[in-house]
């Protein structure tokens, strides 16, 4: 009885001492892959350490991924402070509007008593507040 067939066989080179052999095609990418040490026929252990294409395609994935969500976080986050500072700055012209009709009102911005010559008023009882706001 008699059997042929036939398989494309690879060439590889044993780390240790350097012996050439044959295996299967299919075996050979297998351990690329999956890294699993495998023998030469001499009996020393080889094994592929080197990244495959795909691992390294999939390393690199995971980079712009990682790379991807950080931005997207920092795109958050800015987005989250010029909220806030949006906030705080109708907030201030809120506080400013009032004032100013207080103000227009005759109402005392210091003292908080009304008073018909308020010019007058400010200029005569709060002239250090008058010096600090020109100073501003």
């Amino acid at each position: 009885m008699s059997l042929v067939f036939t398989e494309t066989m690879e060439v590889i080179h044993c780390a240790n001492c350097s012996i050439m052999f044959g295996v299967p095609t299919r075996f050979d990418k297998d351990r690329q892959n999956d890294h699993q040490s495998f023998y030469c026929p001499m009996g020393h252990v080889n094994i592929y350490k080197a990244e495959s294409e795909a691992e390294k395609m999939r390393r690199e994935r995971d980079i712009y991924i990682q790379r991807v969500a950080q931005r997207d976080d920092e795109i958050k986050k800015q987005r989250l402070m010029r909220e806030v500072a949006e906030r705080q700055a109708a907030a201030a012209r809120g506080q400013v509007t009032k004032i100013k009709k207080r103000v227009s009102a005759g109402m005392c911005p210091h003292c908080r008593r009304t008073f018909s010559q308020l010019a007058t008023h400010v200029k005569m009882m709060h002239p250090k507040e008058i010096k600090c706001e020109a100073a501003e």
